[in-house]
């Protein structure tokens, strides 16, 4: 079987397996998020804090749930990193210093999970388990309760009141990612990947030296990684690691994770506005464009010339026997397209066409399909901003889902689709200008400045994933990506926040013949050509300068 063709067959199993869960997981979340009931554990967790779960919140209050909350945990993880060396389970390592300290607790909390430590060799198991698996479950779900918000913003009317986030978070955790983690770290455990808290430990000589390696719950801390397209590894090799992700079907499995909760989230979309086809015409924009850029890697990486490349059928460098080209294109474009920072090969070692498509990925917003929350109501931000020039085109006001898009919502959409791209732009020309930032680079020319554009490019973002030859583990570097990780996490929520709340106390509008329907292909198209056109004109100068000089070179 040629590579290509097995790269091929991955990649319908993949989408025949999402498509088995689509209906039943996306029904399965409008219900959570719709239901009244709460069940006893959750009634514990709501006493312990002082939430009442039934008090509806309006845009404000919803948004100091979600600030107080994350600002907590960025403090908690903090102090828990710089206290490693006094805990039990620590493996003997010591303190986490204080700026990597305060990246990793930016990044986790940020659902960014960039990583600029060995995880085997700087945390322990209490560290790892108590304080970044945790984040990785709560992180997602804030992600996914300010989508219901917006989504909420969408189907009601005359009133401001979003839900309420306490509840919004607790059920996220509780009956939609804790579910399913259970099962998919069995299947995971199933396949090889380990699952204990052992030490330290040696597996054997090589070269005169021995080989070391630490045991962990890393099935349990994978699968949620993955899930909740956090991305942060319990090995520095990630999702490459042998015992993260063992062989084939593991890789298969993985990627299953990282797309179908942003996929299925557009079903739950269309029940709580009470129109399936308005999640469909979300899903084929997702679908459309998540297709377009894996054939584009595929073909990138198993097309470029080269007698090294004719021999090993592609451009091997950097990816995973184990897995091959097509699978590392398909996990690649994955994660870059979601705000999962997980690699199963080293994003940096791609061609240099396809280290400018991982780029573009993260750079439309990653929104197709996106992080789990945060790529649905990044989409559902880019489908106003389309009927809005869909408006301007036939000169009539712009209406969506039966409410007004006036200069309030547009103002709204507007700073959120640029306050991300300002931050990459601006800090990213900050550390070229400066001497010492250069000193990361382990490249020259195009290639280094692709390095440190992706860095940032990928903390703003909120994805994680990094190109390996950029020393990161600089102070420089840790504090800017730091905040650059939590500007880009929760100022795009201010602003999504406060749309979602003017919606809602929006009367709806009647249609009529002069509506645009926003459910049929033609809409499809304009929302994809306003994606890919917004995000060609922010960045192409810098991709100019990085990617695609490097791949014209080549």
């Amino acid at each position: 079987m040629s590579p290509v063709f097995a790269g091929v067959l991955q990649l319908l199993a993949l989408m025949a397996a999402l498509a088995l869960a689509y209906r039943p997981l996306g029904d399965h979340m409008a219900k959570v998020y719709s239901s009244e009931k709460h069940y006893r554990p959750e009634k514990w967790i709501y006493k312990a804090i002082g939430a009442n779960p039934s008090a509806e919140m309006r845009w404000p209050a919803y948004l100091r749930g979600v600030l107080a909350f994350s600002a907590v945990s960025v403090l908690f993880l903090y102090a828990l990193q710089r206290a490693q060396g006094i805990l039990p389970g620590s493996l003997g390592f010591s303190a986490i210093d204080p700026d990597q300290a305060f990246n990793t607790a930016a990044s986790f909390v940020a659902n960014t999970n960039w990583q600029s430590y060995y995880g085997e060799q700087a945390m322990g198991h209490v560290v790892q388990t108590g304080g970044l698996a945790v984040q990785n479950f709560v992180s997602a779900a804030v992600g996914m309760a300010v989508a219901v918000a917006l989504v909420r913003g969408f189907a009601r009317s005359r009133t401001g009141e979003l839900g309420n986030f306490w509840s919004d978070l607790v059920r996220g955790v509780f009956r939609i990612l804790l579910p399913i983690s259970v099962i998919g770290a069995v299947i995971l455990v199933a396949c090889g990947a380990i699952q204990n808290f052992a030490g330290i430990h040696e597996v054997g000589q090589f070269m005169g030296g021995s080989q070391q390696w630490n045991g962990g719950a890393v099935a349990s801390q994978e699968v949620i990684k993955e899930l909740g397209t956090n991305g942060g590894g319990y090995f520095n090799a990630n999702s490459a690691h042998p015992f993260e992700n063992p062989n084939p079907f593991s890789n298969l499995f993985e990627i299953f994770l990282i797309l179908v909760i942003p996929f299925a989230l557009t079903r739950t979309f269309g029940r709580m506005v009470g129109s399936l086809r308005q999640g469909y015409a979300i899903l084929a924009t997702m679908a459309t464009i998540w297709l377009g850029f894996t054939a584009l890697m595929m073909w990138t990486e198993f097309a470029h010339h080269g007698p090294a490349f004719e021999v090993s059928g592609g451009a091997m460098e950097g990816k995973e026997t184990r897995f091959g080209i097509g699978a590392s294109a398909i996990f690649s474009v994955a994660t870059t397209l979601t705000s999962t920072g997980a690699v199963n090969s080293f994003h940096s070692s791609f061609t240099g066409l396809g280290g400018g498509i991982q780029l573009l990925g993260m750079q439309l917003g990653e929104i197709a399909p996106g992080g789990v929350g945060s790529g649905l109501y990044g989409m559902l931000i880019m489908a106003i901003i389309a009927v809005f020039i869909a408006g301007l085109m036939v000169g009539r006001t712009p209406e969506y889902l039966g409410k007004k898009i006036g200069t309030r919502q547009i103002k709204l959409a507007a700073c959120y689709i640029l306050i991300t791209p300002a931050l990459v732009l601006c800090f990213t020309a900050a550390a070229m200008a400066l001497p010492t930032p250069g000193n990361s680079m382990a490249n020259p020319g195009a290639h280094g400045f692709s390095e440190i554009l992706y860095a940032y490019t990928s903390g703003a973002n909120n994805n994680g994933s990094a190109f390996a030859g950029l020393n990161a583990d600089t102070q420089w570097f840790n504090s800017t990506i730091g905040i650059a990780m939590l500007l880009g996490r929760f100022l795009p929520m201010v602003f999504v926040l406060a749309l979602a709340g003017s919606l809602a106390e929006q009367k709806p509008v009647p249609e009529t013949a002069g509506t645009l329907r926003t459910d049929k292909p033609l809409y499809t198209g304009l929302l994809v050509g306003t994606i890919l056109i917004i995000t060609g004109l922010t960045y192409f100068p810098a991709l100019a300068l990085g990617p695609l000089a490097e791949g014209l070179a080549s």
